[in-house]
C-alpha cells in the first residue's frame, strides 16, 4: 500500500463562517484502484470532481461512506451521475436512508437549519449501486461496524491505516499540537461508543484518517485519548446533574441546560489538555467548534439522564480526573 496515493480534498463551505479545513473527502488512486472516502455534501461535489480530474481518476471503483450524515454522504448521488459504475459501501442501517433520503434531508433541516440548506439536498442512490460488504477483497479493505457516533457508522481498515470517520471524534492540527473533542450528538450511548473504539483498536492501526482532519500518525495514542475523553466528559456531566438541586430532568431544558453548557467549557479547558487547544484555533474555526461542542454535550446529557443511580455511581468512580 502506498500512502502517497491518498489525497485529501477540503470541501470548504464559503457561506458558512468557520467551515474551512473541516469537511473533506479523500481520494485514493494508484495504477489499478481508485476510491473516494466520504464525498461530502452536494454543494461541494464540483470541487471533488475537479480534484478527481487533477489526480487522473477516469474510473471510480468505490465510494466508501463512513456514515450517512449530510456533510459526509449528501453528495453521493450526484457523484454517481459522473461515475455510474462506482459501488457505494454503506452500513446496512444507512442504506435505506440513501435509497430514499427524504427523511434524512428533513432531519438534517431540522437539526442544522441554514447549514443544511448550504450543503444542498440529498439525491437518492440507485439500489444497484449501494451495498454493505464487510470485506472488499479486490482492494484489501475491511469495513468495521462502529456505531458510536451514529447507528449507521462504519470505519475502514486498509493495511495499517484506519479510516475512522468520527468514531474517535474530531481532530484538528494546531500550532500547539492536536485538538480533539468527542463527536457525540443525540442519540448517544457511552457503551456503544466505547465498544466502537475497542473494535478499531483491536486492529492496532498505525496511521489514522479522522473524518475532520489530516492523516495522523500515532493512531493508537489518539484512540486512547478519545476513549479517555468519553469517560471524562460523561463523568463531568454526571457530576453537574448530581449537583443540580432541582433534579436531573431540569438539566435538559431552559436555564438548567444553559448553566450546564456554561460550566462545561471552562472546566474542559482546565481538565482536558487536548480539548484546551481549542484556544489555539483561529477565531472563526473556534466559533464553529463551540457550536458543535453544544451538540456533543447535548448527546451526553441525554444519555446521562437515562441512567439509574448504580450506573451513575459507577461512572463517577471509574473515570479519571483529567487528561
Amino acid at each position: 500500500m502506498d500512502y502517497n496515493c491518498f489525497h485529501q480534498v477540503y470541501l470548504d463551505q464559503p457561506n458558512l463562517e468557520g467551515f474551512r479545513n473541516f469537511i473533506n473527502a479523500w481520494i485514493y488512486a494508484d495504477t489499478t484502484t481508485s476510491f473516494v472516502l466520504d464525498p461530502g455534501p452536494l454543494s461541494s461535489i464540483p470541487v471533488l470532481l475537479q480534484a478527481l480530474q487533477q489526480y487522473g481518476v477516469e474510473h471510480l471503483d468505490y465510494i466508501l461512506l463512513t456514515h450517512t450524515h449530510i456533510d459526509h454522504a449528501g453528495g453521493t448521488g450526484e457523484l454517481l451521475r459522473h461515475f455510474p459504475n462506482a459501488q457505494v459501501i454503506c452500513h446496512p442501517v444507512g442504506i435505506k436512508h440513501m435509497l430514499a433520503p427524504q427523511a434524512l434531508w428533513e432531519g438534517s433541516l431540522k437539526v442544522l437549519g441554514k447549514v443544511a440548506l448550504e450543503y444542498g439536498e440529498i439525491i437518492p442512490i440507485p439500489e444497484k449501486n449501494i451495498h454493505y460488504r464487510p470485506v472488499l477483497e479486490d482492494i484489501g479493505i475491511t469495513a468495521l461496524q462502529t456505531p458510536g457516533h451514529a447507528a449507521h457508522h462504519l470505519s475502514f481498515m486498509y493495511g495499517e491505516l484506519l479510516m475512522a470517520g468520527e468514531v474517535a471524534g474530531v481532530c484538528l492540527d494546531t500550532p500547539n499540537g492536536v485538538y480533539m473533542r468527542p463527536a457525540t450528538p443525540p442519540r448517544f450511548d457511552l457503551d456503544i461508543a466505547l465498544e466502537s473504539l475497542q473494535c478499531v483498536m483491536t486492529h492496532k492501526p498505525q496511521k489514522m484518517i479522522f473524518a475532520h482532519s489530516t492523516m495522523q500518525d500515532k493512531a493508537m495514542e489518539l484512540l486512547n485519548v478519545a476513549e479517555k475523553q468519553l469517560h471524562l466528559w460523561v463523568k463531568r456531566i454526571v457530576e453537574l446533574t448530581e449537583n443540580n438541586g432541582a433534579g436531573i430532568e431540569s438539566s435538559l431544558e431552559g436555564e438548567g441546560k444553559e448553566q450546564l453548557h456554561a460550566e462545561m467549557y471552562p472546566w474542559l479547558l482546565h481538565h482536558d489538555s487536548y480539548f484546551a487547544k481549542i484556544e489555539s484555533l483561529p477565531d472563526d474555526i473556534k466559533k464553529r467548534e463551540r457550536y458543535f461542542l453544544g451538540n456533543s454535550i447535548n448527546g451526553m446529557l441525554g444519555f446521562v439522564t437515562l441512567l439509574d443511580k448504580t450506573r451513575r455511581r459507577d461512572i463517577l468512580n471509574r473515570a479519571g480526573a483529567s487528561i
